[in-house]
C-alpha cells in the first residue's frame, strides 16, 4: 500500500513518486494538495479564488441528472416555529425578537447515501434540513441528525461520498457502507473515525423521523443589534423522546414496508399526532472558544452539553402533510448560504465549501437560477431585486429600470438600506494564502473515545457488532487491519470485541495519532440514546394479534388504554377481514399477520382464544411475529390461549419479565411497563 503521511493538521498525504501519477485538474495542472482548501491562515475563511476546490466541488455538483446526489431519498412536511423565548441579547434577527410568534417552516428529513428508491432503514446518516420562511427572508438550517461529520474540509467530500456510493465499475452496493471502498477511504482518513461511531450507532437507524435529534453541525455566528457576536450551534430536541431500531429488526423492516419512514410520518400528521423538536441553541464566546479542548471550527468535532448547556427558544410543528411530493418534496432547494440578519457564517472550511456547493447543486437540478420562483423556495416576505430572465423565470422587474444606481426616482425601483441590511460580521482575517489543515484540528480520537464511554452496555454491544459486520463485509483484509488501528486508539474494549467478531487473533499496532488522544474526557450522558428515553407510549404503535373468539372486553380494553396514552393500536389477524371477537362483533384487521410482522410495531400483544390457539402455533408467520418481538427485546402481552404459540417458539422457558401474561386487570400495568420500550435486559443475558 502507499504509504500514509499525516500532516501538521492531521490531514491524510499520499505523495506521486516516479511511478506514478499525478494528480491534476480537468484542466491538467497538476496539483499540489488534495486534502486542503486554500485558506486566509491555518483558521481563516476559505478564498473564493481557489480555483481547485472550486472545479472539484461543480463537477461533483453535476453528477447526477437530476436525482440530487446525496441526500436523494427524502420526506418533506410544512409546519411552523413558536419562538418561545426572545434572544435579543444575543441575535438582531427577526424571527428571534418576539416570543409566541409563528413562521412557517418546511422540513425535509433524508438519507444520505441511497438513491430515491432506496429503503428508509438503511444505516445511514440522516439529513434534518429547515427552511425558515421568516420576515426578513428565508434562513436554511441545513443539518443532520448527528452534531459531527466524516471531514473537515469539503475539498474532501466528493472523495467521501464517491466511496460511499455504488462502485462505478459495478454500480453496487446501493445504499451500503458495509464495503471495501468505504472503509478503505474512512481507514486512510483518521478525521472520520469519530462520526464512524455515530454511524455505527443506533443513531443511523433510528426507528422514527420523529424520534430523532437534529443539528446544525457547524458553529455559526450570532450577531445582537450592537454588533457583538457570539458562536452557536443549533440543536433539534424532539419532544417525543430519541428511539432507534436494531440492526436485524432495520433489515426485515427494510422488506416488510421500505417507506417505513414515511409511511409513519404521514400517518402520524394524518391523524393528528404531530411530531414537535425544541430548538436550542450552545452560544458560547471567544474565551470559551480558545479554551475549549477542541477547535470550534472543526467539523468533526462537538461541544459537550455538560461544557455549555443547549438553552431552548423555540418548537417547530410539523402539522400538515404536502399536497404534492414532486412540486414541494422533490424540488425544495436548501443552501447553507441563506442565512440572515443576525446570523452568521464561521470559517469553518467544510461550512465555506457548501456555501458554494449547495448553490450550485440547486442551479444544476432545477434547471437555472430561477428556483427561488418555485412556490416551495419562494420567501413569504416581500421580493424587491433586478434580477432577471434565465430558464423559467416566472416574473421580472416591473418598469424601465432594471440596474442601480439610476435616476429613475420613485420608478427607480429598489434601493439598498443599510439600517435593516445584511451585514457579515466584521472579524479581522489575516494571513498568508496557503493549502494547509490547522493543527487545531488533529486531534482526531479523543472525542470518538468520549462518545463510546458515553453509551450503554447495550449501545456499546450495537456498535461494535456494527463495525464486525460492516467490515465483515470487506473482503481485503488490509482494509480490516487498518481500520482495528483506529479503534485501538479509540477504546480497548471497542478494539477487541470487533476483532474478535471479526476472527482476528493478533492485533494489528495501533495508528500514529497525528495528536496525542486525550484518555479523560468525561461521559456526556446527551451522547446516549437509551439514557434520553421519552419514558413514554405516546406516538409509538402496538400489535394487537387476535383470532376468532379473542376476549372482546380484552381485546377492547388493551385498545382504549394504548389509544387514551396517546398510541396507536394496529389490529393483526390471521385474515385481513378481521376478528369475530367472543361477543360476535368482528373487529377488522389493519394488517394480514404474514403482511404485518411485529418488526412493524412498537410492543405487541397476543389476544387469541383457545380454539385458535394451536393453529396458531403452526403458522410460521406467527411464530416469526413472536419470535422476533422476542428478540427485538420488545415487550409482549400474552393470554393462556398463546402459550401453544410461546412453546412452538422455544421461549417457554425464557419467559420474562418483559413478557407479560395479560388479563382484564393488568391492561395497566402493560402499558407502564411499554413506556420504557424495549426490555434490554433480555439481550444482555
Amino acid at each position: 500500500m502507499k504509504k500514509l503521511n499525516l500532516d501538521k493538521g492531521g490531514a491524510p498525504r499520499q505523495q506521486a513518486d516516479a511511478h506514478e501519477e499525478t494528480i491534476t485538474t480537468a484542466q491538467g495542472t497538476p496539483i499540489s494538495d488534495d486534502q486542503n482548501s486554500l485558506t486566509a491562515g491555518p483558521r481563516g475563511p476559505v478564498l473564493l479564488e481557489d480555483q481547485i476546490m472550486r472545479e472539484k466541488i461543480f463537477h461533483f455538483d453535476h453528477e447526477r441528472i437530476p436525482e440530487r446526489v446525496v441526500h436523494a431519498r427524502g420526506y418533506g412536511v410544512h409546519g411552523h416555529f413558536e419562538l418561545t423565548r426572545a434572544i435579543p441579547e444575543f441575535s438582531c434577527a427577526d424571527i428571534f425578537q418576539r416570543e409566541g410568534e409563528k413562521t412557517p417552516v418546511f422540513t425535509r428529513f433524508s438519507t444520505v447515501a441511497g438513491s430515491k428508491g432506496s429503503p428508509d432503514l438503511a444505516r445511514d446518516v440522516r439529513g434534518f434540513a429547515v427552511k425558515f420562511y421568516t420576515n426578513e427572508g428565508n434562513w436554511d438550517l441545513v443539518g443532520n441528525n448527528m452534531p459531527v461529520f466524516f471531514i473537515q474540509d469539503a475539498m474532501k467530500f466528493p472523495d467521501l461520498v464517491h466511496s460511499v456510493k455504488p462502485a462505478p465499475d459495478r454500480a453496487f452496493p446501493q445504499a451500503q457502507s458495509a464495503h471495501d471502498n468505504f472503509w478503505d477511504f474512512i481507514s486512510l482518513s483518521p478525521e472520520a473515525v469519530h462520526m464512524t461511531l455515530w454511524t455505527m450507532s443506533d443513531r443511523a437507524i433510528p426507528r422514527s423521523l420523529r424520534f430523532m435529534e437534529g443539528f446544525g453541525v457547524h458553529t455559526f455566528r450570532l450577531v445582537n443589534g450592537e454588533g457583538k457576536s457570539h458562536f452557536v450551534k443549533f440543536h433539534w430536541k424532539p419532544k417525543q423522546g430519541l428511539q432507534s431500531v436494531v440492526w436485524n429488526e432495520a433489515l426485515k423492516i427494510n422488506g416488510a414496508d421500505p417507506d417505513f419512514h414515511r409511511r409513519d410520518m404521514w400517518n402520524a400528521i394524518d391523524a393528528g399526532d404531530f411530531p414537535q423538536w425544541d430548538l436550542g441553541i450552545q452560544v458560547f464566546d471567544d474565551d470559551f472558544a480558545d479554551e475549549f479542548e477542541f477547535d470550534i471550527l472543526d467539523a468533526t468535532k462537538l461541544i459537550p452539553e455538560e461544557q455549555v448547556p443547549v438553552q431552548i427558544i423555540g418548537t417547530m410543528t410539523l402539522d400538515n402533510n404536502v399536497d404534492n411530493f414532486f412540486a414541494e418534496t422533490e424540488q425544495v432547494a436548501f443552501c447553507t448560504q441563506n442565512i440572515v440578519r443576525g446570523i452568521d457564517f464561521t470559517n469553518d472550511p467544510l461550512l465555506q465549501g457548501r456555501n458554494f456547493s449547495y448553490l450550485d447543486t440547486q442551479t444544476k437540478r432545477l434547471g437555472g437560477p430561477n428556483f427561488t420562483h418555485i412556490p416551495v423556495n419562494a420567501p413569504k416576505c416581500p421580493v424587491h431585486h433586478f434580477q432577471q430572465d434565465g430558464h423559467m423565470a416566472m416574473r421580472n422587474p416591473k418598469g424601465r429600470a432594471n440596474y442601480e444606481p439610476n435616476s429613475w426616482g420613485e420608478e427607480g425601483g429598489p434601493r439598498e438600506n443599510p439600517e435593516i441590511g445584511f451585514a457579515s460580521y466584521p472579524e479581522r482575517v489575516q494571513g498568508g494564502k496557503q493549502r494547509t489543515r490547522s493543527e487545531t484540528f488533529a486531534d482526531h480520537y479523543s472525542q470518538a473515545r468520549q462518545f463510546w464511554i458515553s453509551q450503554t452496555a447495550t449501545e456499546q454491544d450495537h456498535i461494535a457488532a456494527a463495525y464486525t459486520f460492516e467490515l465483515s463485509k470487506c473482503q481485503h483484509e488490509r482494509i480490516r487491519l487498518r481500520m482495528l488501528s483506529h479503534l485501538m486508539n479509540v477504546h480497548d474494549d471497542l478494539a477487541q470485541a470487533v476483532a474478535k467478531g471479526l476472527g482476528v487473533t493478533d492485533l494489528p499496532d495501533a495508528a500514529k495519532p497525528a495528536r496525542k488522544p486525550i484518555t479523560d474526557l468525561p461521559a456526556s450522558d446527551a451522547l446516549s440514546i437509551l439514557k434520553n428515553g421519552p419514558e413514554s407510549f405516546a406516538g409509538r404503535k402496538l400489535g394487537l394479534y387476535i383470532t376468532d373468539g379473542a376476549d372482546a372486553g380484552l381485546v377492547n380494553e388493551i385498545e382504549a388504554e394504548f389509544t387514551g396514552a396517546g398510541a396507536t393500536v394496529a389490529i393483526v389477524a390471521p385474515q385481513i377481514f378481521g376478528a369475530k371477537l367472543s361477543d360476535g362483533t368482528t373487529k377488522p384487521a389493519d394488517e394480514k399477520i404474514d403482511g404485518g410482522p411485529s418488526v412493524l410495531f412498537d410492543a405487541v400483544a397476543l389476544v387469541f382464544s383457545e380454539e385458535a390457539g394451536s393453529e396458531m402455533a403452526n403458522d410460521k408467520p406467527s411464530q416469526d411475529f413472536l419470535s422476533d418481538a422476542f428478540a427485538h427485546a420488545k415487550f409482549i402481552a400474552w393470554t393462556d390461549a398463546a402459550m401453544p404459540l410461546i412453546e412452538a417458539v422455544g421461549i417457554s422457558d425464557k419467559i420474562d419479565d418483559g413478557m407479560l401474561k395479560i388479563d382484564g386487570e393488568n391492561v395497566s400495568d402493560f402499558l407502564r411497563a411499554c413506556e420504557k420500550l424495549r426490555f434490554w435486559d433480555r439481550n444482555m443475558s
